[in-house]
């Protein structure tokens, strides 16, 4: 079984693209725990609480990994790793969890979607950068941290239709 992952800032459509990937491959998408817990615990959040939410999102992924596994699905989509969990540690707290960084080391991917920014801000409860800046800055942190790792990766930008176009011939290839 193939794992991609779709990462990128907020709003940028990576779960819509996860579920518009699972329901056109057949298969089961991992959602992003955070919004989970931040749903039951509220927005204002720890160093700490980054920690319990990567643990929750990798009890996560394995669930998922072993239903897929159990459907002999070929792919598995996951709406967040530990790169996204990194940078949020790093982007509000400018430290990271060390535990976040073996997982890291530790983990394995087949490919990476990363979203572009070109999608209009839509907000919710739970976002918290809704500014260009703080978006194009977080979007570069994502593309450098993709270029300096060795999973194939692909930027997804365009509109809904296009994103789901590009993401499809990038999977397709595997």
């Amino acid at each position: 079984m193939k794992k991609v992952v779709i990462i990128g800032p907020e709003s940028t459509g990576k779960s819509t693209l996860c579920s518009q990937l699972a329901d056109h491959y057949n298969t089961l998408w991992c959602p992003e725990y955070a919004r989970e817990y931040m749903l039951k615990h509220g927005t204002k959040y720890s160093f700490e609480d980054l920690l319990t939410i990567a643990k929750g999102q990798l009890r996560l992924e394995e669930e998922y990994t072993k239903r897929a596994l159990d459907r002999k699905d070929t792919f598995l989509f996951i709406d967040t790793d530990m790169y996204v969990m990194k940078v949020w540690c790093e982007f509000v707290f400018s430290n990271c969890h060390s535990w976040i960084i073996d997982q890291i080391v530790s983990r394995t991917y087949d490919l990476y979607l990363l979203c572009n920014i070109d999608l209009p801000w839509v907000a919710d409860e739970l976002r918290e950068y809704p500014d260009l800046i703080s978006r194009e800055k977080l979007y570069n942190i994502y593309k450098d941290i993709m270029i300096n790792q060795y999973t194939p990766w692909v930027d997804i930008s365009g509109d809904y239709d296009q994103r789901l176009e590009v993401a499809i011939k990038a999977i397709d290839k595997l």
